[in-house]
């Protein structure tokens, strides 16, 4: 069983799918710092001051200034602004997905269509031809 393990995490594979969780998690701060650091105080200007991740219903109809003042006080709440940035985010991350593949994708291309180059006897027999064509 332990040897299975081993071959199991010494695959390809596995080793590439924990880099790419690493790195994904570490996409995500960078992504979230965009959105909540970047973006959002942009859109809360364009917007007139607006900061959606206080937008909240509290259910029991409380009054309270913040959303933070409202979780403290224990009031259920629908934090819809919360989720106005969640999906912001979600749009970013995509998007930038889409960009790197969309990249990569066009890099494949320009290598798959560089000619490859002609083999020794693919050389031979054009000279050959060239002679006889003389």
């Amino acid at each position: 069983m332990l040897q299975e393990f081993k071959d199991f995490i010494s695959r390809g594979n596995v080793i590439d799918l924990a880099v790419g969780i690493i790195i994904g998690a570490a996409f995500t701060g960078i992504v979230n710092s965009l959105v909540g650091d970047m973006l959002m105080p942009v859109i809360g200007m364009l917007t007139g001051g607006m900061d959606f991740s206080n937008y909240f219903i509290a259910l029991k109809g409380g009054d309270y200034a913040t959303l933070k003042a409202a979780k403290e006080a224990g009031a259920p709440v629908i934090a819809y602004g919360v989720f106005i940035n969640q999906i912001i985010n979600f749009l970013i991350v995509s998007f930038a997905i889409f960009m790197l593949v969309k990249q990569v994708n066009r890099f494949k291309k320009a290598q798959a269509a560089a000619p490859a180059a002609p083999t020794p006897s693919e050389k031979l027999l054009t000279e050959i031809r060239d002679l006889l064509k003389r």
